[in-house]
């Protein structure tokens, strides 16, 4: 029985509603099962897929703009269509570690990908933000990445709810295209 079967049926275990929305994301347990980690771990840059992205050619890095010190990245797992990552270059775990540098290129990047995000896919509003650590939900907690996730009214539609499924209308690649070409020079 489904949490929302056990809501309409009166049951009375955790799946009654209390109050909270939330983004399901069950194509994500790839990810967190770990079955795609890398047999080293992320801790080290040459398992980390934030620092190998860079160096892959776009078809399969799904880099979307580099920076000097910062690049922006498709989420292989995406919470939502154009979910985006803003990574430094540098393998460092927590925002702390950024330089002035890095803090101001990160944050320009932010503001940059929301822009090209409203431009390409006319974006109602964007989730920003980062889980430092893997109890604050971090996947990847070795290497620092601000997660912009846009977010439309009704983006959360019977789809997942129902058929446990989140509808993304656009390949990875070809979104990676669309946001490199919007990205300002």
């Amino acid at each position: 029985m489904t949490g929302a079967e056990r809501h309409f049926d009166g049951g009375t275990d955790n799946g009654l509603a209390d109050g909270l929305e939330r983004l399901w994301t069950p194509h994500r347990m790839t990810y967190i099962s770990g079955e795609d980690r890398p047999e080293g771990g992320y801790e080290k840059p040459t398992g980390c897929p934030f620092c190998l992205a860079p160096g892959l050619p776009p078809e399969q890095s799904l880099v979307v703009a580099r920076g000097e010190h910062v690049f922006a990245v498709l989420n292989l797992y995406p919470y939502n269509p154009g979910h985006l990552l803003v990574c430094p270059y540098r393998h460092v775990a927590d925002y702390t570690d950024l330089d002035a540098e890095e803090t101001g290129e990160l944050a320009v990047f932010t503001q940059t990908a929301m822009r090209v995000v409203r431009k390409v896919s006319n974006a109602h509003g964007f989730n920003l933000g980062m889980n430092q650590g893997g109890v604050a939900g971090a996947g990847i907690a070795a290497h620092l990445h601000q997660h912009v996730v846009p977010r439309w009214g009704g983006d959360a539609n019977f789809m997942p709810v129902i058929g446990r499924t989140k509808v993304l209308p656009q390949v990875l690649g070809d979104t990676r295209d669309l946001f490199a070409r919007a990205w300002p020079s």
